[in-house]
């Protein structure tokens, strides 16, 4: 299946590792032009270097992304060389672990981090995306449906993306713009990587996990997590707005007995 994207102009927050990769590497697979927004602009360079070394396009902008000026800028930036936007990802975060005891200063910063953010970079796109009738596709997480403990700012910032994805979908669909949210729950990325390295028994933590999926028992890959945003960002997908799309092989929907069936079995 043609996903017609060609040529089309893609910015993706944190789009140099983890699913914000995957994601990079899908657009440009489809012939699209992912745009790596980022505060590492070596290893954005370096992996635009290689995807144009592979005979596909990709670019990469230097910005911090809870600097407003630096968000407008980059934006500004990519308007001028490519002439148009098509579609944002706004895929930048951290579970950062800012919970309860936390300073009400780091529940704001984490805050910034994880969807003000969000808020400037569409808010710098607009016009823009209403010119192409693009697509806006936020990356959020199972916490904000199921809470996870001890990350307050991030389980805030991920809820109320989910209700900025049905606000931007209603506010935009008289400009023809599509927003949608995909949740990733069990990926394994950097940052989960690192976080299961905390664990006492990192291996069986990890197996415990695994038996806690539904589908196949097993961890959801970036690429699975892109296959949908590249799916959602093209015409392919062109009369659906305002949903929240569950990439997680049945981890946060369906039944723990279910579940615990399975692990029994």
């Amino acid at each position: 299946m043609k996903l017609e994207l060609e040529n089309k102009v893609i910015l993706v927050t944190g789009g140099a590792k983890g699913i914000g990769e995957a994601i990079t590497r899908g657009f440009a697979a489809e012939g699209a032009i992912p745009c790596i927004l980022g505060r590492n602009p070596a290893e954005a360079a370096a992996l635009a270097a290689e995807l144009t070394a592979q005979g596909q396009r990709a670019d990469a902008f230097s910005c911090e992304m809870t600097n407003e000026t630096a968000v407008r800028t980059a934006v500004a930036a990519v308007f001028s060389k490519y002439g148009r936007i098509d579609c944002v990802v706004n895929n930048a975060g951290v579970n950062d672990g800012v919970g309860l005891r936390s300073s009400v200063v780091d529940f704001r910063t984490s805050l910034e981090k994880n969807i003000v953010q969000c808020f400037v970079l569409v808010q710098a796109c607009l016009d823009a995306l209403i010119a192409t009738k693009g697509t806006i596709i936020n990356i959020g997480s199972k916490c904000s449906v199921t809470g996870q403990g001890g990350t307050s700012g991030y389980v805030a910032a991920k809820g109320a993306m989910n209700g900025l994805t049905r606000e931007w979908a209603v506010d935009l669909a008289p400009h023809g713009i599509r927003v949608n949210c995909v949740l990733p729950a069990e990926v394994m990325t950097p940052l989960y990587e690192r976080w299961l390295s905390t664990r006492p028994d990192p291996a069986a933590a990890l197996t415990d996990i695994k038996r806690s999926i539904p589908f196949e028992q097993r961890m959801t890959t970036a690429e699975e997590i892109a296959n949908m945003v590249v799916f959602v960002a093209s015409p392919r997908s062109s009369h659906t707005t305002g949903q929240i799309l569950f990439v997680d092989g049945g981890y946060v929907h369906l039944d723990r007995a279910c579940t615990k069936a399975m692990q029994l079995k």
